[in-house]
């Protein structure tokens, strides 16, 4: 089985200040993960490329592109929110991180991987068609789900989100769209406050209370998503890899357990399989405890490559 691993060393650039959970450090510790582990060798390495300002728009209005454009600093930094800043190279590293979603697409539909992780930054399942929040400028895998429609004909597209965080910039892209299922599972109630209840046909809400170990959150994923996914037979699977529900996690009080992420990968796999060829695409989102973010990640990718869990 063919694995891509898409990065790009300017994702190191975006920096929200030295005290920010969303750091750089992020990409060092899955990098560092997983050459200690042997893992990354298994994986096609290369370079993601930045998404156009076609394929953005595909999600994004204009207006929120110029925005976003025109709030860019020459030096320092400028808030969006509370929680999002961005320097002179957060929207470069951002249209890297939606280009590396688009390139995994155009990987997988053209035999070039059988599934891709793209570990990129900043995380993008936050950012609504018209607005940034949540550390996230453009919505990453909105953005790799439009372009597959566009350009591959696909016409059932699965974003399946595992962050401890709702995402509410999918929905708001895809709310009420036929072709686009999106599974979540959160914290409940939790940041980011909206969407959390809202019943649209083609979303599939699994909202977890605080303190939700690994057989909860299996039997909550088993009940919800699953059964959705073998009837909506999905021809891409595209994944929001948030690793932040973690027991080791600060931001939420969520408690998987590493080898979770590998288990729930396995069955986006079998899913994919019977349905999409074997087609997934996995983007970062979330995660925030280094040393659980490289060994989460390292679950997952070891699953993706078909390995099996080594604690």
């Amino acid at each position: 089985m063919i694995t891509a691993f898409l990065s790009h060393p300017y994702c190191q650039r975006h920096d929200m200040g030295p005290d920010h959970p969303e750091s750089p450090l992020r990409l060092d510790a899955i990098r560092a993960q997983l050459m200690r582990s042997g893992v990354l060798q298994h994986a096609m390495q290369a370079d993601a490329r930045e998404a156009t300002e076609e394929q953005l728009q595909r999600v994004h209005p204009e207006a929120h592109l110029a925005r976003l454009e025109q709030t860019s600093p020459q030096e320092g930094h400028a808030s969006i929110d509370a929680d999002t800043l961005m320097n002179s190279d957060s929207l470069q590293a951002a249209r890297l991180a939606a280009g590396a979603v688009v390139k995994g697409v155009d990987q997988v539909f053209r035999g070039q991987a059988d599934n891709v992780f793209c570990a990129v930054r900043p995380p993008g399942h936050h950012a609504e068609a018209q607005e940034a929040m949540g550390f996230c400028f453009y919505n990453n895998v909105a953005v790799g789900a439009a372009h597959a429609r566009a350009v591959h004909g696909a016409r059932r597209i699965a974003i399946l989100d595992f962050d401890v965080h709702q995402c509410n910039g999918t929905i708001d892209i895809f709310k009420n769209d036929p072709e686009v299922m999106v599974c979540t599972s959160f914290q409940y109630p939790f940041y980011p406050w909206r969407y959390l209840d809202t019943p649209y046909p083609n979303v599939v809400h699994t909202p977890l209370p605080a303190g939700t170990e690994s057989a909860g959150f299996r039997a909550a994923i088993e009940r919800d998503w699953w059964p959705a996914l073998e009837d909506f037979r999905p021809e891409l699977i595209l994944v929001s890899a948030g690793f932040d529900a973690h027991r080791d996690d600060p931001m939420a009080e969520l408690c998987l357990a590493d080898e979770d992420y590998h288990w729930i990968t396995q069955g986006i796999l079998d899913i994919a399989r019977r349905h999409a060829e074997g087609r997934v695409v996995s983007v970062l989102e979330g995660g925030y405890d280094l040393a659980a973010l490289g060994r989460s990640v390292e679950a997952h990718l070891r699953a993706l490559l078909g390995l099996a869990y080594q604690p």
